[in-house]
């Protein structure tokens, strides 16, 4: 008997996604902070929760990466002990075209305009 198993996380398939729950989970600025982290990345490239540096306890940190992996926008394995995130950016950009691209883009918008003042 292999403890494997135990080590599974759940995603919902391409199928099953849906709109409103990425629009959910993006909608949290310490999940798109993730999001943002994980589009910067060359293509396929993975990261561990600990490199994204987030203001927050560990149980809090989790709970967002949990909401992000349920609404389809990451993936997440673990390779070890280390548990790897990678955005899912073919799925979301094939059932949602261009919605990541502009939600990043506004996103950085945003940012530049609020750091700048008035």
């Amino acid at each position: 008997m292999t403890t494997t198993s135990a080590r599974l996380l759940e995603h919902p398939p391409r199928e099953e996604i849906r709109l409103e729950q990425v629009l959910h989970a993006l909608a949290d600025p310490m999940r798109l902070h993730v999001v943002r982290h994980l589009a910067a990345l060359a293509s396929g490239e993975e990261a561990t929760c600990s490199e994204i540096d987030l203001a927050v306890t560990k149980s809090t940190s989790t709970h967002h990466f949990r909401v992000l992996r349920e609404a389809g926008v990451i993936w997440q394995i673990y390779r070890g002990t280390a548990k790897m995130n990678r955005l899912r950016r073919e799925d979301l950009d094939e059932l949602f075209p261009s919605l990541l691209a502009t939600v990043l883009d506004a996103d950085a918008a945003q940012r530049c305009r609020l750091s700048d003042g008035p």
